[in-house]
């Protein structure tokens, strides 16, 4: 039985906010607010009620997980449409290699302006991660983040395959771009859309 059946918003929205409020013992109209500048408006009396339900049963879960602490070196970036109050909305969300949230925007559009915003969160909270999967839809924004904030970041596999060649139109003259090579492949075409890039200064 989904435990989140009935309610207005995702069950990861409704984890996140459960679990902002039990570790940084922040206010629920404070909670509010951070949810607000992701997209997610929600009344700080719902955030209460979902806290009163979801925080027993999150805690047992997690006790496993406290024992064994995911490794967030490498993730991921993720992008899909949820309903939300039977409207659509567009999520965007970074996952670890477990396939865990460790944060999301939700954006009513599918733009620059938003996966932007979403990178910059995700950036000033996980400084030292310099390891995630390359989308095809992020390259551009990425290499401009990483022109203007000064990070070096390194492309993994991709965990599917990208739909879209990268845009390289904003790689700058003094970056070396390598392609991280696999014995199974020796058709480059193959391998740029099957494999990530190395981005180094």
């Amino acid at each position: 039985m989904n435990p989140f059946h009935g309610r207005h918003f995702q069950g990861e929205i409704i984890l996140w906010a459960v679990r902002w409020y039990c570790k940084y013992g922040i206010s629920y109209r404070e909670l509010q607010e951070m949810l607000a500048e992701r997209g997610v408006n929600v009344d700080h009396t719902t955030i209460y009620r979902w806290v009163q339900r979801y925080a027993p049963e999150m805690e047992k879960r997690l006790r496993w997980y406290w024992r064994n602490p995911t490794d967030r070196h490498l993730w991921h970036l993720d992008e899909t449409y949820v309903k939300v109050n039977g409207k659509w909305a567009y999520l965007y969300r970074a996952d670890d290699q477990r396939g865990h949230t460790l944060d999301f925007y939700l954006s009513a559009r599918r733009n620059t302006h938003s996966a932007y915003c979403f990178l910059g969160k995700i950036f000033n909270q996980y400084q030292s991660i310099e390891h995630y999967s390359k989308n095809g839809n992020w390259t551009q924004i990425l290499y401009e983040f990483k022109t203007e904030q000064g990070q070096i970041f390194v492309f993994a596999r991709n965990r599917a395959v990208a739909k879209h060649l990268p845009i390289m139109a904003q790689i700058q003259p003094n970056q070396k771009i390598c392609f991280q090579y696999s014995p199974n492949f020796k058709d480059s075409n193959t391998l740029y859309l099957l494999t990530g890039l190395s981005l180094q200064n």
